[in-house]
């Protein structure tokens, strides 16, 4: 049965394993041709599939795109999709094969500017609820200087809150695997802090 309100867990608390149930029965019910549970299902993951996406790619521009591209995947591939995860993880996989494909298509061609100076552009570009650009730049340092395994582990756990289980299931390993990815994560992280700004391992 499908409940008929939208889970209350969007608003930066953990999602409960009542809201994932919710979310997984309108995704099947979106499978059978049910309209009203797709609507349900893209509401209720819309900025779950955001912020994931903003947080794997290095363009905030591309965050709106990634993520309409993520729910046209998902809604034309939604008759495989059977419930053995929860609606969240399979979503968000899918997500994260659209940011792999979006790098692979931006590698094979040149980005061009047609701004003069590209820095102020960039800048008034950026959401003012974001870091500053300096910040932004360097949290994406960070971020990137971590192994790629470490990175996909410690980003959906740490920075979206999602559970190490539907990480475990959105990287195909063990819940033992991420947590130990998320620890040498954080330790690797501490460090290169340390290395940058000695006054901050005091």
């Amino acid at each position: 049965m499908i409940t008929s309100a939208l889970p209350a867990s969007r608003e930066g608390r953990r999602p409960t394993r009542s809201s994932d149930d919710s979310i997984t029965a309108w995704a099947l019910a979106a499978r059978r041709g049910d309209a009203d549970a797709v609507e349900r299902l893209v509401r209720a993951l819309h900025r779950d599939v955001q912020r994931y996406v903003a947080h794997l790619c290095a363009d905030p521009q591309a965050v709106d795109d990634l993520a309409q591209d993520t729910f046209l995947r998902a809604l034309g591939s939604l008759h495989r999709f059977e419930g053995r995860c929860s609606a969240r993880a399979w979503l968000l996989s899918i997500a994260r094969r659209a940011v792999v494909d979006s790098f692979r298509h931006a590698a094979t061609r040149p980005r061009l500017s047609d701004v003069h100076d590209w820095l102020p552009a960039a800048e008034r570009a950026q959401s003012p609820h974001a870091p500053g650009f300096d910040d932004g730049v360097a949290l994406l340092d960070l971020l990137t200087a971590l192994p790629a395994e470490r990175r996909e582990a410690f980003v959906p756990t740490q920075l979206l809150e999602l559970p190490y289980a539907e990480v475990a299931v959105l990287s195909g390993c063990p819940v033992g695997t991420v947590r130990s990815r998320v620890a040498r994560a954080r330790a690797t992280l501490l460090n290169l802090l340390t290395e940058a700004d000695p006054a901050a391992g005091v």
